[in-house]
């Protein structure tokens, strides 16, 4: 996390959260919720999905206007501490 060091980042910036879990209903709603916890002006059409090849997987792309380091590490970590989320990038 940053805890201090400098970001490779100059914020504001738009900046792509990518999220993997197992095909379910309701992952993609499950997943915007946690990140509009952190970035509430999130847009409704700024979250694309693919399914996986066999259909088991669903990859999930969330752009955010990111303010900080800090509130993304934020959003790593609620999506990471998530059951349903397999990986988050």
């Amino acid at each position: 996390m940053s805890e201090g060091k400098p970001s490779l980042f100059q914020f504001p910036c738009e900046f792509p959260i990518k999220v993997f879990g197992r095909n379910q209903d309701g992952l993609d709603a499950l997943v915007l919720a946690i990140v509009r916890k952190h970035a509430p002006d999130i847009a409704e059409n700024a979250v694309s999905s693919r399914l996986s090849g066999g259909s088991k997987y669903t990859a999930l792309t969330v752009t955010v206007n990111a303010q900080s380091q800090a509130q993304l590490d934020s959003i790593y970590l609620e999506l990471s501490a998530c059951p349903e989320i397999i990986m988050a990038l």
